[in-house]
C-alpha cells in the first residue's frame, strides 16, 4: 500500500532533539508530512526541514490548534491530497497506526478516524492523567453530541471533505472539544481505532504527560 495522497500534518514546537527521528520514520510510509513549526525558540524546523519535511512556520507560538489549521489549510491546497492524518512530533504517535486508520477511510468506513487508547489496553496513562481524560471524555460526549471513548487524542485521519469542514478557533488543549464538535455539526461519519500511545522517557522528560492533563482540565472548566 502507498501512501502518496496522504499528507501527515505535525504540529512542532521546540522538539529539536526528536523531531528529525519522527519525520525519517514517519516518510518511509508517509512521503509527504508538514511540519508547521509554531514559533520554535530552538531549530526544531531546520531539523524537520532536513528530515524530508515541508516546513511551514508561525513567527510566535500560537498554540496546537492554530498549528493544525495552518497544516490542514496546506495540504487543502495540494491537489493530490486525498487524506490527511494528524501525527504528533514528540514521537508517541505510531506510523502503523496513522496507516491503518487511513486504510479504513479508503475503504470508506468513515469520513474520520479518530484514534483511541482506551479501545485495548496497550497503553497505560498515568494515574493522574487518565482521570483527567475520562473527565474530558464525558464532558465532550455530553456536549458534541459525538460519542467517543478517548476525546483528547492527536492522532486522527480525515478523508479530504471532512479536513475541508474543520476550521479550528481554539488555539489551545480546547481545539480537540472544537474539532469533535465539527465533526458532529458537520455530520460526518466517523470511528474510533485502537491505537498504542507510546509514553516515552523524553515526554515524561519534558512533562508533556502531567501539563497537557492540566490544561485540559482548565480548558474544560472555563471554555
Amino acid at each position: 500500500m502507498t501512501y502518496e495522497d496522504t499528507w501527515l500534518v505535525v504540529p512542532l514546537f521546540n522538539e529539536a532533539e526528536v523531531i528529525g527521528e519522527v519525520v525519517t520514520e514517519a516518510r518511509k510510509t508517509f512521503p509527504n508530512v508538514v511540519c508547521v513549526d509554531d514559533g520554535s525558540t530552538d531549530d526544531s524546523a531546520d531539523q524537520a526541514a532536513r528530515a524530508g519535511a515541508v516546513v511551514v512556520s508561525h513567527p510566535i507560538n500560537l498554540g496546537q490548534g492554530a498549528a493544525l489549521q495552518t497544516g490542514i489549510i496546506y495540504v487543502l491546497r495540494q491537489p493530490e491530497a486525498q487524506y490527511l492524518v494528524t501525527f504528533d512530533s514528540d514521537g508517541q504517535h505510531r506510523v502503523e497506526d496513522a496507516a491503518a486508520m487511513v486504510d479504513r477511510l479508503r475503504a470508506d468506513e468513515a469520513d474520520v478516524v479518530l484514534g483511541s487508547r482506551f479501545l485495548d489496553g496497550r497503553t497505560q496513562p498515568g494515574r493522574l492523567k487518565k482521570i483527567v481524560l475520562k473527565t474530558a471524555i464525558a464532558f465532550s460526549n455530553a456536549t458534541t453530541g459525538v460519542h467517543l471513548t478517548d476525546a483528547h487524542n492527536g492522532l486522527r485521519a480525515f478523508n479530504r471533505l471532512a479536513a475541508a469542514s474543520l476550521s479550528i478557533k481554539q488555539n489551545r488543549m480546547a481545539h480537540a472539544s472544537e474539532i469533535t464538535d465539527q465533526i458532529g455539526k458537520a455530520k460526518l461519519r466517523y470511528v474510533e481505532q485502537p491505537v498504542h500511545i507510546i509514553y516515552t522517557d523524553y515526554s515524561r522528560r519534558k512533562g508533556q504527560s502531567l501539563l497537557n492533563s492540566v490544561n485540559i482540565l482548565t480548558e474544560l472548566l472555563y471554555k
